[in-house]
């Protein structure tokens, strides 16, 4: 067990980084069994060691390439071989030599597709102002973006490996389901936070299975931030609504998905505050959820890179378009 602990796994080898030294490699190896063949020819035929350096070598190949190279390995195999010479097992031969590499190199090409898939979906979920995180099928945490860092503030500040019932036990009863089929819900529960303060969670999930895995993942809010508003004036009225110097910073801030808190701290004002102009943003702008609320910051073409306090605004306030 601790021999195999320190192996690092194999497909490491068709890194892209490796793309130079494995083809390197793989060529060597071809050169040295065709020496060791000749030299052996009398006795033995080493013709089907030609099939280790080809699959080696066909995770960076194209197609084409790599049944070239199956070929030529067989005509070096008939060439050196002690046996008489034969179009049929040369055909055999570089069949299943192109067969073996072309197989190897296809596994590599899904390898990367999944692999570059797995980034995209990283990209996605980090840069999400919701907080989003995926378990295991033992209800610890495989992924987690910032968001839900700072919603569920673990006491380490990492939430990767912790269980999910320490924050949210109600997905942790959902995913231990594992004969249930695959389903999507919604739900609101009691929340933990990594200091003990607890909150009303807002919870969209879905199961789903990985091979023989029971996985989950599911997008988090706390309710308390999702302010419900009276029914809102019709489009036309809110058309002309200003929006003050502090509400326009505090949208911005909103849109960089900072915490209620870390706007706070930002604008240099209670945290009360923050909730009270978020809650006239709400009414102005006809929405009910920050994200619909960052929808409208967008709408206005509040970039990310739009610094938090513009003086423009300090004496004037703007109308929404």
């Amino acid at each position: 067990m601790a021999v195999s602990l320190c192996l690092p796994p194999l497909d490491r080898i068709w890194d892209d980084g490796n793309r130079t030294l494995v083809k390197t490699v793989g060529g060597a190896i071809v050169l040295a069994i065709a020496v060791v063949d000749w030299w052996t020819k009398p006795y033995v035929s080493l013709g089907f060691l030609y099939l280790f350096p080809l699959m080696l070598a066909a995770g960076f190949l194209p197609r084409w390439a790599t049944a070239s190279a199956g070929l030529c390995c067989a005509i070096l195999a008939e060439l050196f071989s002690s046996l008489d010479p034969s179009f049929t097992r040369l055909f055999l031969e570089a069949l299943a030599l192109a067969g073996c590499g072309l197989f190897v190199a296809e596994l590599q090409r899904n390898r990367r597709m999944t692999i570059e898939a797995q980034n995209r979906f990283r990209a996605l979920v980090e840069t999400s102002p919701a907080a989003i995180v995926t378990t295991d099928e033992h209800g610890f945490i495989e992924l987690a973006n910032q968001a839900a860092t700072r919603l569920l503030a673990p006491r380490n500040g990492e939430l990767v490996g912790a269980p999910i019932a320490a924050f949210l036990p109600e997905l942790h009863r959902a995913l231990r389901k594992e004969h249930a089929p695959q389903f999507r819900a919604s739900l609101q529960c009691q929340g933990r936070r990594g200091d003990d303060d607890c909150f009303t969670a807002g919870i969209w999930f879905s199961t789903y299975e990985e091979g023989h895995a029971h996985k989950l993942a599911a997008i988090v809010t706390d309710v308390a931030e999702q302010v419900a508003v009276a029914p809102a004036a019709s489009h036309r009225e809110r058309e002309g609504t200003p929006l003050t110097a502090r509400e326009m910073n505090v949208l911005r801030l909103l849109v960089r998905g900072l915490a209620n808190k870390e706007i706070a701290t930002r604008l240099e004002v209670s945290e009360s505050a923050v909730k009270n102009t978020l809650q006239q943003l709400f009414s102005k702008t006809n929405v009910r959820t920050r994200a619909q609320l960052i929808r409208i910051a967008f709408e206005l073409d509040m970039t990310l890179d739009t610094p938090p306090a513009v003086t423009a605004f300090e004496s004037g306030s703007v109308a929404v378009a």
